[in-house]
């Protein structure tokens, strides 16, 4: 089951993807905002190109775990996104996910103007590693419980 990764920013939407067994998120692309609806139609589009079953949304949470201006912005394209879509859409905490891209861009010794390119597909694979991990160790807790 694929599952698309998204990291919503105000300016661009990083996009990720999982393999189809739900195990590996890999950076995919960026896209530009521009119109909601646009945006929203490129994002529907790549999930039927790749056969996505869910989409996973970073929700931006202080570091106290409140939802600030940022993520009520979110949400409000996340509850248009879901008028657009039968897939589950589902919120996942994001914080750090941004500084996390961003320290592993510079790690790796990328110059300045490519990190910007990057970073908002590799905060969605961050995001969606994150929802993937704890899907696999809840499910193989399950197992476990019933053995």
């Amino acid at each position: 089951m694929r599952i698309l990764g998204l990291d919503i920013g105000e300016k661009r939407i990083g996009v990720a993807l999982s393999d189809p067994l739900g195990i590996m998120a890999g950076a995919l692309t960026v896209i530009e905002r521009t119109i909601d609806e646009a945006t929203i139609k490129q994002i529907i589009d790549l999930g039927r190109e790749n056969e996505v079953e869910r989409i996973v949304v970073g929700m931006p949470r202080s570091l106290d775990g409140s939802l600030g201006k940022q993520a009520q912005a979110v949400q409000a394209f996340v509850d248009l996104l879901k008028e657009y879509t039968q897939l589950p859409v589902v919120a996942w905490d994001e914080r750090l996910s941004t500084v996390a891209a961003e320290r592993t861009l510079l790690e790796v010794g990328m110059k300045r103007d490519k990190r910007k390119k990057r970073r908002d597909s590799l905060a969605a694979a961050f995001i969606l590693q994150g929802y993937l991990d704890r899907e696999r160790s809840s499910t193989s807790g399950q197992n476990q419980d019933l053995s």
